[in-house]
């Protein structure tokens, strides 16, 4: 809801708050035809100002979720957690516990992260050492498009290489020769 809105809208609220404050039991037809347009051109201004879609859970985390109506917020994917929670708890599997003899660590234990996600790393060798050349890529053709590029480019490096992320570094195909270079001139004399 932007500024302008927002000014309507509250201006509409107060001129009907006031309506209301008038209104006996001998008011006129005139005056409640009154009432009734200013209330539409409310509900009109709350309309335009509305952008999302109304919740259709009492869930904070998935208000517009799919909905069960068993459930005490509404919420089909809550609830399916807290049922598969009181299923293991009553089959004695076991239960979901804090780790015990750990300690607390800025960075977390290896457990506690991820594994990697496949992925296609583009690297170029640069005298020295292979280094990353580009973003790595979610695709492996459009990580090989990128280094057909990069070798087709203005300055390309001595060699490229596409190395594979998974859960361990896997050199799938390389291009050109490394070449280790000394960086010292007259070769460290």
């Amino acid at each position: 809801m932007n500024h302008a809105q927002l000014t309507a809208l509250g201006r509409a609220l107060r001129l009907l708050g006031e309506h209301g404050e008038a209104l006996t039991a001998d008011t006129p037809d005139a005056k409640l035809h009154e009432v009734k347009a200013d209330l539409r051109r409310a509900l009109d201004l709350l309309d335009e100002s509305v952008a999302g879609a109304a919740p259709a859970t009492r869930c904070p985390e998935h208000p517009t979720g799919p909905v069960d109506e068993s459930a005490p917020d509404l919420c089909l994917l809550c609830e399916t957690r807290r049922r598969a929670a009181r299923r293991a708890e009553f089959n004695g599997g076991p239960l979901p516990q804090a780790p015990t003899g750990t300690v607390p660590s800025r960075y977390g234990v290896s457990a506690d992260r991820p594994q990697p996600q496949q992925r296609w790393l583009p690297e170029a060798w640069n005298g020295q050492a292979w280094q990353l050349c580009g973003t790595p890529r979610r695709d492996r053709r459009e990580a090989e498009l990128y280094l057909a590029a990069q070798r087709r480019g203005p300055r390309p490096a001595m060699a490229y290489r596409l190395v594979h992320e998974f859960t361990d570094y896997e050199v799938l195909r390389m291009w050109g020769t490394p070449v280790r270079v000394d960086i010292e001139p007259l070769g460290n004399l």
